[in-house]
């Protein structure tokens, strides 16, 4: 699949990391995906630095603007009217955290929780339209583990008109919800495994796409990485979770159709 940029509305358009040691974890991600990272030199950005893969842009790294934010990647949902959506999402049963906000001439940004305690942000674009994907290093693939995801469904739906698709995942497992727009698989979600610790709450993840899910893991272990899950085959590929050496957990993923 060629490279595109991405921009639709109401799908991930955009991911970034906030992490306590940006530098750290920019070289982290460069050995791991071949990234080439370069920070902004204007200073009202605060150090956020793009990452690239071939000249096109396919993520973010930040430090954390507090130091009681958690370490983590997350997930941008791309709008035309960031307010309306906003709107939406209180209306759906979430929470603002974030209200809209200017990102210098980059587009407008805000934080959301959908009810179920996960965390998404929302971007407007102006002269940054989102991330390229399509090849190895790019944006693969968000996932969503809540802790009461027919909550969630019912959130998404109202809030965004997410349609939904479920797969059975086999005995004493729960199903597997993809997010749909226009018919089109856009992310997933399921219901967080009971034996996770009850201090976890519900969470988006994000997947890297990689041309060797295993080869990527094992270059990830040894640039510090830890493991979380390893590499295991599903349905539509195969794909492993770990955790960066700062702490924020992230995957790699191939699928059947790449």
């Amino acid at each position: 699949m060629a490279d595109t940029v991405n921009p639709a509305v109401y799908k991930p358009v955009w991911v970034d990391l906030a992490t306590p040691d940006a530098a750290a974890s920019r070289d982290f991600y460069s050995k791991v995906f071949g990234w080439s990272v370069d920070v902004e030199s204007d200073p009202q950005y605060g150090g956020y630095a793009q990452a690239r893969v071939g000249g096109k842009v396919v993520a973010g790294i930040g430090p954390k603007m507090m130091p009681e934010a958690p370490t983590a990647w997350s997930v941008y949902i791309g709008t035309g009217d960031i307010a309306a959506m906003m709107a939406a999402v209180q209306a759906a049963g979430g929470t603002v955290v974030v209200p809209p906000m200017q990102v210098g001439d980059q587009g407008s940004m805000a934080v959301f929780q959908d009810p179920t305690g996960a965390f998404l942000s929302a971007w407007q674009p102006s002269a940054m339209p989102g991330f390229a994907t399509g090849g190895p290093g790019s944006f693969g693939w968000a996932e969503l583990s809540s802790r009461g995801i027919d909550k969630a469904v019912a959130f998404y739906s109202k809030a965004f008109g997410w349609t939904t698709k479920t797969t059975p995942m086999g005995e004493g497992q729960p199903p597997y919800v993809e997010f749909l727009v226009g018919g089109d698989s856009i992310a997933g979600g399921m219901e967080m495994n009971p034996m996770a610790p009850a201090a976890v709450p519900s969470y988006w993840m994000v997947y890297f796409a990689v041309a060797d899910v295993d080869a990527s893991f094992k270059k990830a272990l040894g640039a510090g990485a830890r493991e979380m899950v390893s590499p295991v085959d599903y349905p539509g590929g195969r794909f492993a979770i770990l955790t960066d050496p700062q702490g924020a957990t992230f995957g790699v993923i191939t699928t059947s159709a790449a």
